[in-house]
């Protein structure tokens, strides 16, 4: 089979894969094998854009010659190169996911202090939507395996001004 009758109909398969499930990552949406389907079945594409870019390299270097796709791709390789030296988590950065998560598995007793509220206030704000609450509860207790959800009961949590 030549690789002429291959390459761009994997291209294309691959990217709609690729994209939609990429969509779906984005928007916490992935269901079933739609996340390692992006991951290992994105080397298919890298594949096929490979073998692409081999047929047609003669009429690819001309965009070597074009200001505005010099800059659209020079754009694309520093975001490239700013995606992979950024620190996330190093020294000088906060660590937003350890700061959420113990935010959201302390117990809501402790929390109440932390955002400067009545204990009482904020079970019963907490308790409109979740009744039964109590104070050794965490904000993951009461939303259960959605971690999107406990984070979201944070607005409940510091949804008026902190006492003085």
């Amino acid at each position: 089979m030549a690789l002429r009758s291959w390459a761009t109909p994997l291209t294309v398969g691959s990217f709609l894969l690729i994209s939609v499930t990429g969509i779906l990552m984005f928007f916490h949406l992935e269901t079933g094998l739609s996340k390692v389907a992006h991951e290992w079945l994105g080397w298919v594409l890298v594949a096929g854009v490979a073998a692409h870019l081999w047929l047609n390299r003669r009429p690819f270097t001309t965009y070597f010659k074009r200001p505005a796709a010099m800059v659209i791709m020079g754009t694309g390789a520093l975001v490239l190169v700013a995606s992979l030296l950024m620190p996330v988590g190093g020294a000088g950065s906060v660590p937003v996911r350890q700061i959420l998560g113990s935010l959201t598995t302390a117990p809501i007793s402790t929390l109440a202090m932390l955002a400067g509220k009545e204990e009482a206030s904020l079970l019963a704000a907490l308790a409109a939507a979740h009744p039964g609450v109590t104070a050794d509860q965490s904000l993951t207790d009461l939303a259960g395996d959605n971690p999107e959800a406990a984070v979201g009961l944070l607005a409940t949590v510091y949804a008026e001004p902190m006492t003085e």
